[in-house]
């Protein structure tokens, strides 16, 4: 297997995050790198991500996640379905000082997530194995985000207990979910749905804005 290269990997982030117009101390970026490269590692074993090329995962996963920065603009946030950590962990790399709780119910993945935080020195990072409609929060959150989790419809059902009447969902989608918005409920308002242009991915990304009502 060929050795990964850290600096190619650093090249297309910071070529990515120029595009998406988001400043990156070098500090974030040795984070992000370093990320990818523990998802590569672990991969293996814990099977994380389809993805197997770390080049691929700095673009499909971690520009990605990062897209959704300038929509966090709260201070208690959960990432619901996660996964390794996706786009949680990389959105607590580019706002230290907004609280994340990455959930997710496969116990493999919260162990990775631990073992990144830790090493990557993020505080403000949380991973909890549960099951959403499971996690009952201390305080309600700012923000429920997904990615890839489940239906518009199924997320808010599962997760409205997260969120009070201030909170926001914000649900990263593929191509513009119409169908998925039909189906949502009168109890909630679709505030937006924003295009997201990512770097160097084909396909299209959404980001839809979600409210109770």
């Amino acid at each position: 297997m060929s050795s990964v290269d850290p600096n190619k990997l650093n090249d297309i982030l910071i070529s990515g995050c120029e595009k998406l117009q988001l400043g990156v101390s070098g500090l974030q970026a040795e984070q992000l790198v370093n990320y990818v490269l523990n998802m590569h590692k672990w991969n293996k074993a814990y099977n994380l991500t389809s993805v197997r090329d770390p080049e691929q995962m700095m673009v499909k996963h971690i520009l990605d996640s990062l897209a959704v920065t300038p929509f966090i603009t709260a201070n208690k946030v959960i990432d619901v379905g996660t996964g390794p950590g996706l786009p949680g962990m990389p959105l607590a790399i580019l706002h230290p000082s907004v609280s994340f709780t990455l959930l997710d119910s496969l116990g493999k993945r919260v162990r990775f997530m631990k073992q990144c935080a830790y090493e990557l020195g993020l505080s403000n990072v949380s991973p909890v194995h549960s099951r959403v409609e499971e996690h009952i929060p201390e305080s309600p959150y700012d923000i429920v985000l997904s990615r890839a989790f489940a239906s518009l419809k199924d997320m808010l059902h599962w997760c409205q207990h997260l969120v009070d009447s201030s909170g926001v969902f914000l649900a990263l989608k593929g191509q513009f979910p119409q169908s998925e918005i039909d189906e949502v409920s009168d109890h909630f308002q679709i505030e937006s749905v924003s295009e997201l242009k990512i770097p160097d991915l084909i396909g299209e990304r959404h980001l839809v804005t979600i409210r109770k009502v």
